[in-house]
């Protein structure tokens, strides 16, 4: 399969110093491909209505750097991303992650139809696109990261993915400005075991990432946040 690549090679260059400031290395075929994706967003965009950001500048901070932004806290082989839209932040995190299995979830159909179709034309071997609802979801084993952004406040989203969990996944709730009263509300099983702070470049809004967990057992000592 070709491969079809995009960006002019300043875009490549930037982006790839933007990753770098995020713990993120990518070469110039990754870079190239994230760029390709926004190309593709932009021609569906035009009939489908996938996206209301349309600046190329501010579709790369709010789509491509915030989306890999969260590639270091990754956990495991198997990542799902769920209410993935047209694919963010799983299409980025497949990129510069073809090791890893992503599974894109969304109930919206032209968006999965948009993110399947973006998997082929990116040669992402690593991307299954499902159309359905997260607790409706049924994986054969359950995965290893669930990654959520702006999906639902946090008492709703693990009880929405809980079926998608076993003892050792993590779910990465991607988040703009903090609420104690959101984290006060976490069901009782579960814990908070990092709060970090999300630096995007260019992106002048506040991030932060939610890393929760089940709360283990009582002989075990819990990670301190950070």
């Amino acid at each position: 399969m070709t491969v079809t690549l995009g960006g002019t090679e300043p875009e490549r260059r930037a982006l790839i110093a933007a990753a770098a400031g995020l713990g993120v290395t990518l070469d110039t075929t990754a870079a190239s491909r994230l760029l390709a994706l926004l190309d593709e967003l932009v021609r569906w965009n035009t009939a489908y209505n996938l996206t209301a950001i349309t600046a190329r500048r501010e579709m790369i901070t709010h789509h491509l750097l915030d989306s890999l932004a969260v590639q270091p806290s990754l956990h495991g082989t198997r990542i799902i991303d769920v209410g993935t839209g047209a694919g963010f932040p799983g299409l980025p995190l497949a990129i510069v992650d073809p090791q890893r299995e992503f599974t894109l979830l969304d109930s919206n159909g032209k968006k999965v139809r948009f993110v399947a179709h973006a998997a082929r034309s990116l040669g992402l071997a690593n991307v299954t696109a499902v159309h359905a609802r997260a607790e409706s979801h049924r994986p054969s084993a359950a995965y290893d990261t669930v990654v959520a952004r702006a999906f639902a406040p946090l008492p709703e989203l693990v009880d929405r993915v809980a079926g998608l969990c076993g003892e050792g996944t993590r779910i990465l709730a991607m988040k703009g400005r903090r609420s104690a009263a959101e984290r006060g509300g976490l069901p009782g099983g579960w814990m908070v075991e990092a709060d970090r702070t999300l630096e995007i470049p260019g992106l002048e809004e506040e991030r932060h990432l939610l890393v929760l967990r089940r709360e283990p057992a009582a002989d075990s000592v819990p990670v301190p946040l950070r």
